[in-house]
């Protein structure tokens, strides 16, 4: 069996809530396969937000265990954990955290600069290229749009070939006509370039571009969606909330 991109056994996350503890994943399991795209959905509260987290190294689940590209994230000090992130894992998020007084370039290459490497311009304007914006590269965030912008924060996250993308609401601050677009390139990352990506959303149109759809409720995962479309995702979320 080829080993997966992303294994996750048994994973729980609890948090002490004064006298009582609140269980934000309760026996999470699942493998993902290298160069898919997979979506996390489910009603507010159901865990989703704690499970990309968990599985990105940015929180420490109570019990469990997450493997990330054949590496055992429990093995890890935080100074192991730093290291994965950095070298193994990219990030999009809703807000494109840009800074604003850097270029589309400059942004591209700060968070290596700030782990002490420096990239070459020409493994800048690759990725920027990637997302079609190589000739907005001394372009600053003001005079780029909210697509563009979430574009270079794309870029940013592909540059140093991440072992998986974690997405978190990615085309949340977009229009609809934008997001159609940054879906599009995140489906062409994971299609053309085998990227694995990882994407929480509670659109059922962004999910639908996902090859699969994992749906959380209380914790729990209980079930999974294959290429299903927006309507059959939809019609499962609201399945899902009326027993919430």
């Amino acid at each position: 069996m080829t080993t997966p991109m992303l294994a996750i056994r048994d994973l729980r996350r609890e948090y002490d809530s004064g006298p009582s503890l609140v269980t934000a994943l309760d026996g999470v399991n699942v493998d993902l396969a290298a160069g898919t795209f997979t979506a996390i959905m489910g009603p507010s509260g159901s865990g989703k937000s704690t499970l990309l987290h968990c599985v990105a190294g940015l929180d420490r689940p109570t019990s469990g265990e997450v493997t990330v590209d054949g590496v055992r994230l429990g093995d890890l000090d935080e100074t192991g954990l730093t290291l994965l992130r950095r070298e193994r894992i990219g990030f999009v998020f809703q807000a494109f955290n840009l800074i604003s007084s850097l270029t589309a370039a400059q942004n591209v290459a700060l968070p290596v600069r700030l782990a002490g490497r420096r990239l070459s311009p020409s493994e800048v304007t690759a990725a920027l290229d990637e997302v079609g914006l190589g000739d907005r590269a001394r372009h600053r965030p003001v005079e780029l749009s909210g697509g563009q912008q979430q574009r270079v924060a794309i870029a940013r996250a592909i540059v140093t070939r991440p072992a998986v993308i974690f997405a978190d609401e990615p085309t949340g601050a977009l229009d609809n006509q934008t997001s159609h677009l940054v879906l599009g390139l995140l489906r062409d990352l994971a299609t053309s370039r085998g990227q694995t990506i990882v994407m929480v959303t509670h659109d059922p149109m962004a999910a639908a571009v996902a090859d699969s759809v994992l749906l959380l409720a209380d914790g729990r995962l209980v079930d999974r969606l294959d290429g299903a479309s927006a309507e059959a995702i939809a019609a499962r979320m609201a399945r899902a909330e009326s027993t919430c």
